[in-house]
């Protein structure tokens, strides 16, 4: 697996979970009656309101690392290991791990998305 995939799954999976930091979580504090933690949270992490702020660039960084992530990693599905059984079976670990990744990096995208932008408008 090259740098430059690497370097882009950390990207995903870091913009991911920016994007939970910055709407799943307060809304779930919120929900279960917990606007005092958040509101300690807030003081004590307030970077969090930044990225409220600016949530539409955040979660399209986001998207864009997913979707590079996404490509990346349907272009090397089927590209071939090396000969050796030890770095053939190092290669599909690192291959399956990718793909775990990817997934939940989507998943906490997903979240991120409809407590930021669906949720409101179904209360």
């Amino acid at each position: 697996m090259s740098g430059r995939a690497i370097t882009l799954e950390v990207l995903t999976i870091l913009s991911s979970f920016s994007t939970l930091l910055c709407c799943a979580l307060p809304a779930a504090l919120v929900s279960v009656g917990a606007g005092a933690a958040l509101a300690s949270v807030v003081t004590s992490v307030p970077q969090l309101v930044w990225l409220s702020e600016h949530k539409i660039p955040l979660f399209a960084f986001a998207g864009v690392t997913l979707l590079l992530a996404g490509v990346s990693a349907y272009r090397n599905r089927n590209a071939p290991c090396p000969a050796d059984p030890i770095q053939a079976k190092s290669c599909m670990r690192l291959r399956r791990w990718s793909a775990r990744i990817f997934y939940f990096s989507a998943a906490m995208y997903v979240i991120g998305f409809f407590f930021a932008f669906l949720l409101s408008r179904l209360v």
